[in-house]
């Protein structure tokens, strides 16, 4: 709309990064193709490895890759299509594929509404899981957080 349209330039204006991780695919769509500044998907899932209506198509990860936004891959099911780490570091892959390993990020939803496999200590079982899938040291820092850090430390306000 163009209120939304309308929100999202105050909100680039105030260097506030926009998350479209709850927004419909038309919504999406209509942030990519305005943004200036860099969109985040804090927690989602991806077409290529989990075909459903929540999840980003390849088209979306390029568009946000180019954006120089981050897109976090979720720890449920219906984000991976599995409930184990095997399945999370193969969507990571997937996706790192498709947006670059520089843009692609965990997004586990810890947040107790939806059902993970795992808490935080799960989370070497996702590093196992990426060195399972070919994945080398230096990929594996930014997919663990150096990417989100980097998104925050060039983005944010000093």
């Amino acid at each position: 709309t163009d209120k939304g349209r309308e929100l999202v330039r105050r909100m680039e204006s105030r260097r506030m990064l926009v998350d479209i991780a709850h927004a419909s695919p038309r919504a999406i769509d209509d942030v990519l193709a305005m943004a200036t500044r860099p969109v985040v998907v804090s927690h989602t899932g991806v077409k290529g490895t989990c075909d459903n209506n929540r999840n980003l198509s390849d088209e979306q990860l390029r568009r946000v890759a180019a954006t120089g936004g981050v897109i976090g891959i979720g720890f449920w099911d219906t984000a991976v299509c599995g409930e184990d780490a095997r399945s999370v570091a193969r969507a990571v892959k997937y996706a790192a594929g498709i947006a670059g390993v520089e843009h692609v990020a965990l997004g586990s939803d810890f947040d107790g509404s939806v059902k993970v496999p795992f808490d935080t200590s799960g989370e070497a079982l996702i590093t196992e899981a990426l060195i399972a899938e070919g994945l080398g040291d230096a990929d594996i820092a930014l997919l663990m957080g150096g990417n989100v850090l980097r998104l925050l430390s060039e983005s944010l306000p000093e």
